[in-house]
């Protein structure tokens, strides 16, 4: 028994000397550890009220443009831009805008905002919308080849039909109604799909060009065949 408690009061003493020479870290840990999460849950929670934010700000921009205020939203977008430059909102704006510039016919402003877009989001998929709708704004300014090669330089990943009709009016704008012709039957081929997957693509809008140009090329005037020689 007496050897027990000697023992135990060694162990003891052990812990209590252990205790002395690393409390002061196990203590500092800690406190590190608590002002750690506490700075964690602080940025969660800013994170959370600035998404809340710009989420509002962005629904304030859709009412106003309701009200046909064009001026007043267009600066909202750029003020949503410059406060919440990190939000997906941002993007989603400069999405808005240019299209807005587009319905006005100010394609100069609305390349610029699908440029940014496309070239800066962190979200793929608005890259590629922005992408696409850079594409037809480059085919309204007359600049099909500038269209052309903004289409090749992503993969379409599940845009590929938009690609592809926009790659098609790319071709027709430059007269090369082979070559539309074959891009919107691919189009349609994909849009149509057994997949499942909901079309990208207005399917009658695109087979109404398929059909008035393949119905071009029927009325077109055929060269009449040189006669055959009379027989003596």
């Amino acid at each position: 028994m007496i050897d027990d408690f000697y023992n135990e009061q060694e162990q003891w003493e052990r812990v209590k000397r252990w205790l002395r020479e690393n409390g002061p870290w196990l203590v500092a840990g800690v406190i590190i550890g608590l002002g750690a999460l506490a700075g964690w849950r602080w940025w969660e929670a800013r994170v959370e009220r600035r998404y809340v934010e710009a989420s509002a700000a962005y629904q304030q921009i859709l009412r106003t443009l309701e009200r046909g205020d064009r001026t007043a939203a267009l600066k909202a977008v750029d003020d949503l831009r410059a406060e919440y430059a990190a939000s997906a909102y941002a993007d989603q704006s400069d999405l808005l805008a240019a299209r807005v510039h587009v319905d006005a016919g100010e394609f100069g402003p609305a390349s610029e905002r699908l440029t940014r877009v496309m070239q800066n989001s962190d979200d793929p998929q608005l890259q590629l919308v922005a992408r696409v709708r850079l594409a037809r704004v480059q085919i309204a300014q007359n600049n099909a080849d500038a269209a052309l090669k903004t289409l090749q330089g992503a993969e379409p990943g599940g845009f590929a039909e938009r690609f592809d009709e926009v790659r098609g009016d790319a071709l027709y704008a430059k007269g090369d109604r082979t070559g539309a012709l074959a891009a919107w039957r691919k189009a349609e081929t994909e849009g149509a799909g057994t997949d499942g997957k909901p079309a990208t693509v207005d399917l009658e809008g695109l087979r109404l060009k398929i059909w008035d140009l393949e119905s071009d090329d029927v009325k077109l005037p055929a060269v009449a065949a040189p006669a055959a020689p009379a027989k003596p």
